[in-house]
């Protein structure tokens, strides 16, 4: 993995850093507050983790565009702490610990663990966040005053599944703050339809929080009940313009809760989540960074622990890598990690000059910005996305979304972790094995592919799959893929092979399990046509292998051959069951179309399909000398032979004096035959569909006449066809398509003319 490369420092880097510091700053002020807001927690915690999030994170960090500081996504997570806990202090206690959990995970190089939790379970967690975000922010966009104790009903729910209190009650709800509300929340659903306003660097956020304070100022000159009281405005405890007041406001851990189990089990809830969502976060910002410079992840865990400690002991609130503010960082034109920790000294002079302005600011407003994040977590089409996923994806997704609300994160991660796994260990008991038929010219064979790992998991569905053999069946166990076999496994195998196997007459072949154990490789099916096969064959059963083959190729599924078994059987001999004359051209390779194996078949391949003295030579060869059964003349659409036959045709030209090629005048001329010339007038006067399908029937006219002119111009060919020991038939391969449509069957074809073959 590239490591995190720093931009060499400058005065246009600096200049750059320093406005996307100022952009990121405005949005991460109203962020801070309306995060502290949301977690039932003293605004100034949010302000003091935005101010370490963006010095000390910043300073310690490998990333050059990360911003971190408190994340919607933890706000959720620290209201349950704290109404856990009791306690503030208490909550610093475990968030000094959660920070020293993460600097041990990044000593300790833990940063890719975050690879390990399934999408599933992270998208549940997400979710799950959103869910109490929208739920318990919900009333304060209507004037609900900030009560911690009612705010837990939100969300805590009980075994009767239900909150235990009603949202909304007559005398919390305030029109001038319902106003606010919803009209900063009409703005944000509109600022983000509109691309042009979403991609612009003016902060949508400190756009609401400004027109909140200038409407709350409007309601006051007006006066009535609209002006909002104190407790709908942002409550900070000092006012002064100075340090003291601020530094006289910060609360401190309370170390009696050190050997507290409920802050151990919170401390390791933050640290699970924090991390979690700082990995996410990583990975997605250093895809949007604009050098795609990668962050080391263990060196980030380290800062985030660092910062974590810092905000327990000083009163802030856990922080993370924020996606958001990190690519609005990037956006405004950020260099190098300057620009976050500008950010951070912004917020930090912001509080110790100007606290009396943050005191203007609605609550319903950071309602309003919380909210929509809220929403994007949970939005319907989250749950579309993972429905079509499938049931893999979905089932740990709801159960991580279910068991958070039940009960806390920490137990939803694990939770969704272990139904993951379940769903994973069920699907790999049931579906341990890929079995397969395939169907070999010499017969069937069903082969069983094991996995990557062979476990004592797989040996219920081994054991069905071996009973499931048909008697005097042929089977393959391919163990090519194979790493690691359970000892119990592996004499399961060798007990049928020994004794079950012989007794019900299977031929059990084994592959790739020389390289893993002491059982020798055996190969006892043919893989390849045998003169015996040949001689047993009609042509309407080579046909029908063909046919199966040509199956396979539009499937996928092409049969597993060992080259070197073919190369071997056939060095001494061949007997192929057909004769195919095809087209030179790259795209109708015809052992491919056909999925057929070294001796299967003789090929013949002439642009346009053309035959002379000397390829009806070859066709007579490989019927009457090798014992072929059919002859399958096969053209294709879009063929450059048959384009240029009809251009030349339709212009007069020949195709020497076109190309300069002594002998293409030969193939072209051939194909000519198809059609009278003056067929082809008009043909530079069609569109390009019109002409595609003028060469395409063409073409096909023009294997017709192949077929005709192979059993006329061979008397031994004839013979065979009369006598039925072969059959010459004709069909069209579609390069697009990769299917073959067979032309209608001469009635002189005895073998095959009360027997038409079937489409593929």
């Amino acid at each position: 993995m590239m490591g995190s490369r720093t931009v060499s420092p400058s005065s246009s880097n600096l200049t750059r850093d320093l406005s996307a510091g100022v952009v990121v700053f405005l949005v991460s002020l109203p962020l801070c507050l309306g995060i502290a807001f949301a977690s039932n927690a003293p605004l100034v915690s949010g302000l003091v983790s935005g101010i370490v999030g963006g010095i000390v994170v910043g300073l310690l960090s490998g990333s050059q565009s990360s911003v971190s500081g408190p994340a919607a996504g933890l706000a959720a997570i620290v209201t349950v702490q704290l109404a856990l806990l009791g306690s503030f202090p208490l909550f610093l206690t475990s968030l000094v610990l959660a920070g020293l959990i993460q600097l041990v995970l990044g000593v300790t190089r833990a940063g890719n663990l975050g690879v390990f939790f399934p999408s599933s379970v992270v998208k549940g967690l997400l979710a799950a966040i959103g869910c109490i975000l929208v739920i318990k922010l919900l009333p304060h966009l209507f004037g609900r005053e900030l009560d911690p104790q009612r705010d837990m009903s939100f969300f805590e729910w009980h075994w009767k599944g239900f909150p235990t209190k009603s949202w909304f009650d007559s005398k919390s709800f305030h029109l001038g703050s319902t106003i606010i509300g919803l009209i900063s929340l009409a703005l944000l659903i509109f600022w983000d339809r509109v691309p042009a306003l979403k991609q612009s660097l003016i902060p949508s956020a400190l756009l609401i929080v400004l027109l909140g304070v200038v409407l709350n100022l409007i309601f006051r000159q007006f006066g009535g009940g609209l002006s909002l009281g104190d407790h709908l405005l942002v409550q900070l405890p000092f006012s002064r313009n100075n340090g003291s007041g601020f530094l006289q406001s910060l609360q401190h851990p309370d170390w009696n809760g050190l050997t507290s189990l409920s802050v151990i089990r919170s401390a390791l809830t933050i640290a699970a989540v924090a991390s979690l969502e700082t990995l996410i976060n990583l990975e997605a910002i250093d895809k949007i960074d604009f050098k795609h410079r990668t962050a080391p992840p263990s060196r980030e865990l380290v800062a985030q622990g660092v910062g974590n400690v810092t905000c327990g002991l000083f009163g802030g609130l856990p922080i993370a890598a924020v996606i958001v503010r990190s690519s609005l960082n990037v956006n405004a034109g950020n260099r190098t990690k300057v620009s976050a920790i500008f950010n951070g000294v912004l917020l930090l002079l912001s509080v110790l000059l100007v606290p009396g302005w943050l005191k203007l600011i609605p609550t319903s407003c950071l309602a309003a910005i919380l909210l929509v994040t809220g929403f994007k977590l949970v939005s319907p089409q989250l749950f579309k996305r993972m429905w079509e996923q499938g049931h893999t994806q979905f089932f740990p997704f709801l159960v991580t979304l279910v068991t958070i609300l039940l009960f806390d994160a920490l137990t939803g991660i694990l939770v969704g972790l272990a139904a993951s796994a379940a769903w994973i260990l069920q699907s790999n008991m049931r579906h341990p094995l890929n079995r397969v038929v395939e169907r070999f010219p010499a017969g069937e064979v069903i082969r069983l592919q094991l996995p990557n790992q062979v476990s004592f998991l797989n040996r219920g569905s081994l054991v069905q799959a071996l009973e499931d053999v048909p008697e005097g069946g042929q089977l393959l166990i391919d163990a090519n893929n194979m790493t690691y076999i359970d000892p119990d496994v592996l004499n399961v195998i060798r007990e049928y092979k020994d004794e079950t196997a012989r007794r019900r007459g299977v031929s059990v072949s084994l592959r790739g399990f020389e390289n893993q154990c002491d059982i020798e490789d055996q190969t006892h099916y043919i893989e390849h046509s045998t003169k015996e096969l040949q001689q047993s064959l009609s042509p309407r059963e080579v046909l029908d292998i063909l046919n199966e083959g040509h199956r396979r190729f539009l499937g996928g599924q092409q049969l597993f051959r060992s080259f070197d078994r073919q190369v071997s059987a056939t060095g001494q001999g061949q007997h192929p069951l057909a004769v195919i004359v095809s087209c030179i051209d790259s795209r109708s390779p015809a052992e491919l179309i056909f999925n057929l194996g070294l001796g299967d078949m003789f090929s013949v391949r002439l642009a346009g399909n053309v035959v002379s003295r000397k390829a009806l030579g070859s066709i007579e060869y490989g019927c009457a000398v090798a014992g072929a059964k059919l002859v399958l003349v096969l053209g294709h659409t879009k063929c450059g032979a048959v384009t240029a036959s009809v251009s030349f045709a339709s212009s007069g030209i020949t195709a020497v004096s076109a190309t300069g090629c002594d002998h293409i005048d030969e193939i072209v001329e051939d194909i000519q035959l198809t059609l009278p010339r003056e067929a082809y007038q008009g043909y530079e006067t069609l569109s390009a569909d019109e002409k595609a399908k003028f060469v395409d029937d063409t073409a096909k006219r023009n294997v017709a006449r192949v077929v005709d002119q192979i059993h006329d111009q061979s008397a031994k060919l004839r013979e065979l066809v009369e006598e039925g020991r072969i059959a010459v038939i004709g069909a069209m391969y579609d390069v697009v398509t990769g299917k073959i449509e067979y032309i209608p069957i001469p009635e002189w074809n005895s073998a095959l003319v009360d027997k038409k073959p079937e489409l593929v």
